[in-house]
């Protein structure tokens, strides 16, 4: 396996393969070449463990980031802003998971929910990208990659039906922020892999045993 095969495998949306091969070759290879893809495979699996809200992991990957930073080459400063990102992401991550336990019971049930999609999506092969990510006073629930396409993911948690099936709030107004975000996401990304909108409810709460879960696929949400 070579630097530039990494990259390759990056680019394919293969991020644990391409992490697994880039440390072999770091382990060897310290020159400028070998730690810039150490680097973004580092940030890329940073952002996957956010979205597996496992935290610990997250923090030590943020630690090796600031290590590697001084030897990574940035004349236009990407390298600074991507690390910045990151320290937000962390932290913005480390809120959530502070919130789930010890949060209002409307917000532990809504995170709740989110973790629980995130983790059902996980099992069926998509690889989890982004969370919550913000377009001003928008936001996307969850960003995963799913063979060739990014997938947009709404999740709806209710702890009954009494009102409702979850899937009735993604109301016209709520499609169309959500397009508006998307779209944000897609031009700041330099996003060309093919797109498509899912919707994930759950009807349950964190103490209940089996909660129901609901994937809609391909959601029209409007034109993108």
């Amino acid at each position: 396996m070579t630097v530039k095969e990494v990259f390759e495998l990056r680019s394919q949306g293969r991020i644990e393969e391409a992490y697994d091969a880039i440390r072999t070759i770091y382990a060897e290879d310290k020159g400028p070449y070998a730690c810039t893809a150490m680097y973004w495979t580092a940030v890329d699996v940073l952002k996957v463990r956010i979205g597996e809200a496992r935290i610990d992991e997250a923090w030590k990957i943020l630690q090796a980031l600031s290590r590697l930073m001084p030897n990574v080459p940035d004349k236009q400063g990407w390298v600074q802003r991507s690390f910045e990102e990151c320290q937000q992401l962390f932290q913005h991550a480390k809120n959530r998971d502070s919130l789930l336990r010890h949060g209002p019971l409307h917000l532990q049930t809504g995170i709740w929910g989110e973790n629980l999609a995130a983790a059902f999506l996980r099992e069926k092969g998509f690889v989890i990208v982004e969370r919550d990510w913000h377009s001003s006073h928008r936001d996307i629930d969850l960003i995963a990659r799913y063979r060739e396409y990014i997938v947009f993911v709404e999740v709806k948690t209710r702890r009954n039906t009494d009102f409702g099936d979850p899937v009735m709030a993604v109301d016209y107004k709520k499609r169309r922020n959500l397009r508006l975000a998307i779209n944000h996401y897609i031009k700041y990304k330099h996003i060309e892999n093919p797109v498509r909108f899912d919707i994930v409810t759950i009807v349950g709460n964190p103490d209940c045993i089996e909660p129901v879960i609901n994937h809609l696929e391909d959601v029209r949400i409007m034109e993108l």
